[in-house]
């Protein structure tokens, strides 16, 4: 049973420049809320007990605010504001921080659970990427097929080919509605595109991803990439599944989708 997650929030938000030189974009609002808060939210939801997340010294705002904040309770319960205090409550679950020195990628981000992670298989949920589904959290869809199956799982969404150049797109063999099993994996292919099936912000990996981790060398961009740590486990014949999870997906990193979620939710 997967219990652990991973939450790599040390990205320097560039497409939401500027207001993120001083404001990560994990803590952007959303009805109130921070982004990162809908992400721990569908983890607990899902079942994970320990949730690591992987921030850079310029984010310490995270870490604050999965914290009490000692005065502003005494302040309420002072103002005769005590029915407030529901809403600083902080949710039922472990977190713990590590810093990632330089953004160097989203695998450099992953490669630091190592020792969180240990001998067990762990999930990793990109925090810029919500996914909205009240009847079974997209993170537990991908659960269940590791239960079923072992090995590691991506979560998939069907993209225009106009917009598979910005993801990891994968080729598969077709198991059931909405299962592959993993055949290959491209990271942003400029031309010919294996399929139209991206995959997006939620993985379940196996602990011997770390050891590909390990060895690569930065990609594209200059970054050393998951996804090329993906596609050599699959040469080596490593079994991995993608599932097309059930949800509407926001890519917060996008204004029209910040705009969507802002009236979705309130």
């Amino acid at each position: 049973m997967v219990k652990k997650a991973v939450i790599p929030a040390a990205g320097y938000g560039t497409r939401q420049l500027p207001i993120t030189k001083v404001v990560p974009k994990e803590m952007f609002p959303i009805v109130g809320r921070p982004a990162i808060d809908y992400i721990i939210e569908e983890a607990v939801d899902a079942g994970i007990e320990e949730i690591l997340i992987i921030f850079s010294r310029s984010k310490n705002m995270i870490m604050d605010y999965y914290d009490r904040s000692l005065e502003l309770e005494a302040f309420l319960e002072q103002a005769n504001k005590a029915h407030l205090l529901s809403k600083t409550k902080l949710p039922n679950i472990h977190i713990q921080f590590t810093r990632q020195p330089y953004a160097n990628g989203l695998g450099d981000a992953v490669k630091l659970a190592k020792y969180f992670a240990g001998n067990d298989a762990f999930a990793v949920m990109l925090p810029d990427e919500i996914i909205l589904n009240k009847q079974t959290p997209p993170l537990k869809q991908l659960m269940d097929v590791h239960k079923n199956y072992k090995g590691n799982v991506l979560a998939l969404k069907q993209e225009s080919e106009s917009e598979l150049k910005n993801y990891g797109v994968i080729r598969g063999r077709k198991m059931d509605k909405g299962l592959y099993e993993l055949l290959d994996i491209v990271e942003k292919p400029k031309e010919n595109p294996p399929s139209n099936l991206a995959v997006v912000g939620r993985y379940i990996f196996e602990n011997n991803i770390f050891s590909y981790l390990e060895k690569q060398k930065a990609g594209v961009n200059g970054e050393v990439q998951l996804t090329d740590a993906i596609k050599e486990m699959i040469i080596d014949g490593r079994i991995g599944y993608g599932i097309e999870v059930e949800g509407e997906r926001f890519d917060i990193g996008k204004d029209g989708d910040y705009l969507r979620i802002q009236n979705e939710l309130s």
